[in-house]
């Protein structure tokens, strides 16, 4: 390779591509670039360095030495070039960013059509991922995503900006034609021995916190049912086949079955969640902010309003977070 001769940047991209994704054809795929073009530019790669990058005999695909050494070192050189994107859009102001956003399927469910609206006016293109939310996290993290809304914090995560939209407490729903109450802890143990527990996945933020929050108050219950979903749990409630522990927000994306339910708030429940707006500190600043103002005014003049609808005072649940709410 000639010494004056600069390394083709988008040549390492996809290079870098190919080491993480550990294939051709899933290098293709997140590149968006057919496999053979892959192989090509690899090969060209290796061509203007002198060396011979990946070992083609092995099955799955192997690095070498010096594919190794140029990973790592190009990982770290396509990250500062995504920043410098972000930076240069930043700096423009005027120029709207490409934005892939994250939503956790909740916030999706129920206030995702009216965010995705909003946000489209600003951007000139959006891709919206939906999903739980340590999936989101990973993907922010990776740099698969710009922005998320979601109920992980990511609080060991270093350079990443949060903000809170909103807590709320978790309630407890029954089938309906139960009429006794549910006020207490206690209550709650003695609802666990006369009905079933219908569980949020445990893989969810939401199903975790639910596990950990009933071991500590000692109802212990076998995993008969788990649903992936707010709608199908409530449907699964009104349908009588138990009762579960769920937050206002997923209520609401149950709404078509809400009314088949008894609902109930207990005193001093100490159970609740956030969810948060997260991206990575100091790209698209200026974006992250009017993002911010978009959410909070969809949690306000969309969500508030539906839950109100529901009745049952359920929106006074919620604790919506103020402009100064960054973490």
């Amino acid at each position: 390779m000639s010494s004056n001769k600069p390394v083709d940047m988008h040549a390492v991209q996809v290079f870098v591509a190919v080491a993480e994704e550990g294939s051709m054809s899933g290098a293709a795929a997140r590149m968006g670039i057919s496999q053979s073009g892959v192989s090509q530019i690899v090969r060209q790669l290796e061509d203007e360095l002198g060396v011979v990058l990946v070992n083609r005999t092995t099955r799955p695909l192997a690095l070498t030495p010096f594919g190794i050494a140029l990973r790592n070192r190009g990982a770290i050189l396509s990250e500062e070039i995504a920043n410098l994107k972000a930076q240069v859009v930043e700096a423009g102001r005027g120029i709207k960013p490409d934005l892939r956003v994250g939503l956790v399927d909740s916030f999706a469910a129920t206030c995702g059509s009216v965010f995705t609206k909003r946000l489209l006016g600003k951007v000139s293109q959006l891709s919206i991922r939906t999903g739980l939310s340590p999936q989101q996290g990973e993907a922010l993290l990776r740099r698969d995503l710009d922005l998320i809304v979601t109920s992980d914090a990511l609080m060991d995560a270093n350079d990443v900006v949060r903000y809170r939209l909103f807590s709320e407490t978790y309630l407890v729903i029954t089938p309906r034609d139960m009429h006794k109450s549910v006020r207490t802890v206690d209550d709650i143990r003695a609802l666990a021995n006369a009905l079933p527990i219908v569980r949020f996945n445990r893989k969810s933020q939401v199903g975790m916190q639910i596990e950990r929050y009933l071991r500590r108050i000692e109802v212990r219950m076998p995993n008969r049912l788990e649903l992936d979903n707010a709608d199908a749990l409530t449907s699964m409630v009104a349908e009588g086949i138990g009762w579960a522990v769920t937050s206002p927000m997923c209520l609401l994306q149950g709404a078509a079955y809400a009314g088949q339910v008894a609902t109930h708030v207990v005193d001093k429940l100490g159970l609740e969640r956030s969810l948060y707006l997260v991206a990575r500190r100091d790209e698209y600043s200026a974006f992250f902010e009017d993002a911010c103002d978009t959410a909070r005014e969809v949690i306000e003049t969309s969500f508030l309003p539906r839950l109100k609808a529901l009745g049952r005072d359920i929106e006074q649940l919620i604790i919506v977070g103020d402009r100064n709410s960054h973490e």
